[in-house]
């Protein structure tokens, strides 16, 4: 079995972190992407317009409720590990309720 060489690993590293990127950036802009759907709809002169730009809006408002709701169960997570005295644990959830946070704006 021969090896992977260490320069093939580091570009498929340096393409997963890029793809990670993407993928935060596009859910750091969900609600201004809503936001613009949403407007686009309110000023369309006909009804497929408004139909296509506010399923468009109903999409990205529906991946920031996800964000929204898995940020809740971690900080509920926090306040329980907290109270039962599990420090490290209790930071972990809530560090997950940052990410969710961080990716629902």
């Amino acid at each position: 079995m021969k090896s992977i060489p260490k320069q093939l690993i580091g570009i498929g590293a340096v393409m997963l972190l890029s793809i990670a990127a993407i993928e935060v950036y596009a859910a750091e802009s969900h609600i201004g992407l809503a936001l613009e759907h949403a407007q686009t709809a309110a000023k369309a002169g006909d009804v497929n317009t408004i139909v296509n730009h506010a399923d468009a809006a109903k999409s990205h408002i529906k991946v920031v409720d996800g964000h929204l709701k898995a940020a809740v169960t971690s900080l509920d997570a926090a306040a329980a590990h907290a109270k039962q005295g599990h420090t490290d644990l209790a930071k972990k959830s809530a560090e997950e309720a940052v990410l969710h946070l961080n990716a629902a704006q």
